[in-house]
């Protein structure tokens, strides 16, 4: 029997078990010159002047709401479509999400909606580059700068990602990657922020760490050299140097990873292009998607759905559906939002289903999950 493919999995070679094991015999295990080589090497790598490396994506967004000045009966306008931590991150502020819908055949928010949902408690705009594919921040920044609005970019499936020309990391005021394990490169499980603007990455390192200042020129009081003060209510969000060497060698191996991605990216697109049954993701001029998930769309009425989600488990091709709209999870309805909130959303919800994208994919293994799509799409729909 064939092995089962799994939607998404991670690379881990003995590269990098060398470097995790090269921090256990050292001196430091927790925040040491690991998390600031890491930093470093991130910021070049997005080109952004500094990166804020966190435990989760979760707490680096968390951190970012923060340093934007998200408090009490605030408001932060995302997307639908996107992981619920994108919205909870305000929710832990005392913030309200606010869902704008999909541009109509696409995976990220709809610019064109924006301006009409901004009220005078609107703080952030939250755009998502859903799958890898670059959202239009460069018209979400100009709205933000008419407004007085700050742009935190959710970039967890976009490392690497450029639009014309532009990383992805560099063209907001602030920019949330991941480093879960089905991500770009992992840190088993990790998180950063990065921007240009030195008052967002004081308060970005600041909160990560209890909220205490230790730096001369920013304490309040100063009683010796060994003073160290609470500032803010901050949380234990540090990255520690065993899991920042793990990332330091994963992101040596990002161009290798990108390239991958996008070459059986290339042949899915190839392949269901000619299937009447699917719709192939999006693309945008100017982008370089990183191509994180790869989301077919099933075409129809009654898209068959579940069916082949069923049906492809039981011929090994693992699956999953990113994302049912983060209002329609039953905390949010609680919350008040209604079912039904953004019709794009629902619409592409009834139809996506992610399908096997990872780097160590081998060519047959794509080869089989194209077969096996193919088969079974046309037995559903005949």
């Amino acid at each position: 029997m064939d092995a089962f493919i799994p939607y998404a999995k991670q690379q881990v070679d003995e590269d990098d078990i060398a470097s995790v094991v090269s921090v256990l015999r050292s001196d430091w295990l927790t925040t040491g010159p690991q998390v600031a080589s890491f930093e470093q090497e991130l910021a070049e790598t997005v080109r952004a002047r500094y990166a804020v490396v966190f435990s989760s994506g979760t707490a680096a967004l968390h951190a970012a709401y923060f340093a934007a000045g998200v408090g009490p009966g605030d408001k932060v306008i995302t997307t639908p479509i996107t992981f619920a931590a994108t919205a909870n991150a305000a929710l832990y502020l005392g913030a309200r999400p606010v869902f704008v819908d999909i541009a109509p055949g696409s995976f990220n928010i709809n610019p064109d909606l924006i301006e009409k949902f901004i009220t005078n408690r609107t703080k952030v705009i939250a755009p998502v580059d859903m799958t890898g594919l670059p959202a239009p921040v460069e018209a979400i920044m100009e709205i933000a700068n008419s407004c007085g609005l700050i742009v935190v970019e959710d970039a967890a499936h976009a490392l690497g990602a450029s639009y014309k020309g532009q990383q992805v990391g560099s063209r907001a005021d602030m920019t949330v990657f991941s480093f879960h394990p089905v991500k770009h490169i992992t840190c088993g499980e990790g998180g950063a922020v990065t921007t240009n603007n030195p008052e967002y990455f004081e308060k970005l390192v600041i909160f990560r760490s209890h909220g205490m200042v230790r730096d001369q020129n920013l304490l309040k009081n100063n009683h010796g050299p060994w003073y160290y003060e609470m500032q803010h209510l901050g949380y234990n969000y540090r990255l520690t140097d065993i899991q920042c060497a793990l990332g330091l060698s994963q992101l040596k191996k990002l161009k290798q990873f990108l390239a991958r991605r996008r070459e059986i990216a290339a042949r899915y697109n190839e392949a269901f292009a000619v299937c009447p049954y699917l719709i192939t993701p999006p693309a945008a001029s100017g982008a370089e998607p990183a191509w994180h998930l790869y989301v077919l769309r099933l075409a129809g009425d009654n898209p068959p759905r579940r069916e082949l989600a069923e049906r492809l488990h039981e011929r090994g091709i693992g699956t999953q559906v990113h994302y049912l709209p983060v209002y329609r999870h039953p905390y949010y309805q609680d919350l008040g939002y209604p079912a039904g909130l953004c019709p794009n959303a629902e619409d592409y919800y009834q139809r996506a289903i992610t399908i096997p994208l990872y780097p160590a994919m081998e060519d047959t293994d794509v080869e089989r999950v194209i077969a096996v799509v193919l088969e079974e799409v046309d037995i559903l729909y005949k």
